[in-house]
Order: structure tokens, then C-alpha cells, then sequence
């Protein structure tokens, strides 16, 4: 499972680095307002999809796909995120 994650991550960096041309990816690493825009997108999705029962793994993958592009577009390292969460561990 966190292979998974620390997979996507990587994948948002390498595309960082060495941009590959089409990719939707690099689209959104690159176009912050894009970014911002499919997260809101994807999470009203989300929320529509558990209130109407349907979608909504689909869609969840979806927010955290788009979060995690708009976090690296950003300059947010997700390890800085992490290690704020575990600090508030009580």
C-alpha cells in the first residue's frame, strides 16, 4: 500500500526533473492554477460520490492522485507533512 504512494511520489519528482512531453502530469506540475483547480474539482467529486454512495474509491484515488501533483507543484514535501502530522501524535 505505501509502495503505492511513495510510488506516485516518485513518479511527480522524476517528471520534476525530466519533463516528458503530453503528460498530464507534468501539466499539472507545471500549471499550479490547473493544480489548484482539478483538487477542488476532484474533492467536490469525492464528497458527491460518499454522499450518493457511488465512485467513491475511484474518486478518492483521484484527490490523492491531483493533492499530491498540487503538493509537488508547490514545493510541499510530503515527508514535511508527515513529520507535521506525527507531531501532533498525543
Amino acid at each position: 500500500m505505501l509502495n503505492t504512494l511513495e510510488s506516485l511520489i516518485y513518479l511527480a519528482r522524476e517528471r520534476k526533473k525530466s519533463p516528458v512531453d503530453g503528460s498530464y502530469t507534468n501539466k499539472l506540475l507545471s500549471d499550479k492554477s490547473l493544480s489548484k483547480e482539478k483538487v477542488q474539482e476532484e474533492i467536490n467529486e469525492l464528497i458527491e460520490a460518499v454522499e450518493n454512495n457511488s465512485n467513491k474509491i475511484h474518486e478518492a484515488a483521484d484527490v490523492l492522485y491531483h493533492f499530491i501533483m498540487y503538493l509537488e507543484a508547490n514545493d510541499v514535501k510530503i515527508e514535511d507533512v508527515m513529520n507535521e502530522l506525527n507531531k501532533r501524535k498525543k
